[in-house]
């Protein structure tokens, strides 16, 4: 059975709108409010979202490429 970890970050008493990981064999990643759908990520995938999504200031905004 797989373990899910909520973030730290979940909005809500119930924790209904997160981002859940877990690791087996793979790493998943799941939507609580959507659980039957998960992702496979490979680690190197998710430590670059998550440098991406960690950037201030985010706002929805793309952190431009560094040239050279």
């Amino acid at each position: 059975m797989i373990q899910w970890q909520k973030s730290t970050f979940s909005s809500g008493s119930d924790g209904a709108s997160c981002i859940e990981l877990a690791e087996d064999s793979s790493l998943f990643l799941r939507e609580s409010d959507d659980p039957d759908r998960m992702i496979i990520v490979a680690p190197v995938a998710l430590a670059a979202l998550l440098r991406q999504v960690s950037y201030e200031p985010f706002h929805g905004a793309v952190k431009p490429r560094r040239s050279g």
